[in-house]
């Protein structure tokens, strides 16, 4: 579900769409989320002062009360 949000929003905001992919690592009581996307999109996803991806976390940390897993976000570049 976070993964599926996080993607298609990103997906509004991203230039070149196709190329945005998310993937989720969990380990214990900890979600490591990293958004991939193109070398031109990431710095429309991070924002200026890094606003865009903090609206981003502030959503998907609403889901830590459900799930009980804290949740952490980088954006890196397709290869």
């Amino acid at each position: 579900m976070i993964t599926e949000f996080v993607a298609h929003y990103a997906r509004l905001v991203a230039t070149y769409p196709e190329k945005v992919d998310v993937k989720m690592e969990v380990e214990g009581d900890e979600a490591s989320i990293t958004l991939y996307a193109h070398q031109d999109d990431i710095g429309k996803l991070i924002g200026k002062q890094g606003k865009m991806i903090g609206a981003i976390k502030t959503v998907i940390s609403g889901c830590k009360a459900k799930d009980k897993l804290s949740y952490k976000i980088n954006v890196e570049p397709v290869e």
